[in-house]
């Protein structure tokens, strides 16, 4: 077991990540925190659920410990294991386990990519024990008081075999995330690009009519976060029509007559 707890300075964010609310969700996430209530952000890709989690983390001045997961992530890569070393064989807390002890929040970035064995050991962290079991170490971690249960994932790309189970949604509060309304969307891009507000008003329109073709060739349409490379593109002096070629049209699909669709869309709000 380790001596002591994992410095969690290197979790810290110094800077305020800029975070531009659309609703309660601050406050309503605020308040689930205060009360340590695990809490589960849905929303599709690209429309700022990393970003609000890193604001909050500031906001609240918690370290925040984060895990992309993926179909190859195993328990152990959570929780930690036993490994070799000059000193004979010593356990590494995994990252999970990290802000257990520390106090941190723990973010489990698109959980429903992680194998459904594996988002199980989360499960004594929702209610009221507030424990992880380390079974390879036959440890009972007990969470520190300030520690907080983070999840995401995108309700649009869950299928049979990739969702939540409902045993595991139930413990969380929820919040819902979307593309912002157009108004606040532009701020967005036009603030995080650096460009000025007529380029960002025309790539949210550009993004508008790729929404309009979710599920028309497109299982998802242009998001926020492609909006703001294509805005930095255009910062750099790449032209409009092939600032968003590069960072829309290209990376959302690669049916040609799709492909079309985007270009067409484009070329009608270029000016």
């Amino acid at each position: 077991m380790p001596d002591e707890v994992t410095d969690l300075d290197q979790y810290r964010l110094l800077d305020e990540p800029y975070y531009r609310a659309v609703g309660q969700e601050i406050d309503l996430f605020a308040a689930a925190y205060a009360n340590r209530m695990p809490v589960m952000l849905k929303g599709p890709t690209g429309c700022g659920k990393t970003r609000f989690i890193e604001h909050m983390a500031w906001r609240l001045g918690k370290p925040l410990v984060t895990v992309a997961c993926h179909e190859d992530m195993t328990a152990s890569d959570l929780v930690g294991r036993w490994l070799l070393d000059a000193e004979g064989t010593v356990w590494r807390d995994g990252p999970l386990t990290t802000a257990v002890r520390g106090g941190a929040i723990c973010y489990l970035d698109e959980i429903v990519e992680a194998r459904q064995d594996t988002t199980v050991v989360i499960h004594p962290l929702t209610d009221d024990r507030r424990i992880l079991p380390l079974e390879k170490s036959g440890e009972l971690v007990h969470a520190h008081p300030d520690f907080q249960l983070v999840i995401s994932y995108n309700p649009g790309y869950q299928s049979a075999i990739k969702d939540l189970k409902e045993s595991t949604k139930q413990r969380f509060a929820a919040l819902d995330f979307g593309y912002p309304e157009m108004p606040i969307e532009t701020e967005i891009v036009r603030r995080e690009a650096k460009v000025k507000a007529g380029v960002a008003e025309l790539l949210v329109k550009i993004a508008e009519l790729s929404r309009n073709l979710k599920g028309q060739g497109l299982d998802e349409g242009a998001s926020t976060r492609m909006l703001i490379n294509a805005g930095r593109l255009v910062r750099q002096g790449i032209v409009i029509d092939e600032a968003c070629e590069v960072t829309l049209v290209t990376p959302l699909t690669d049916d040609i007559d799709v492909r079309r669709v985007l270009r067409d869309a484009i070329a009608a709000c270029v000016p």
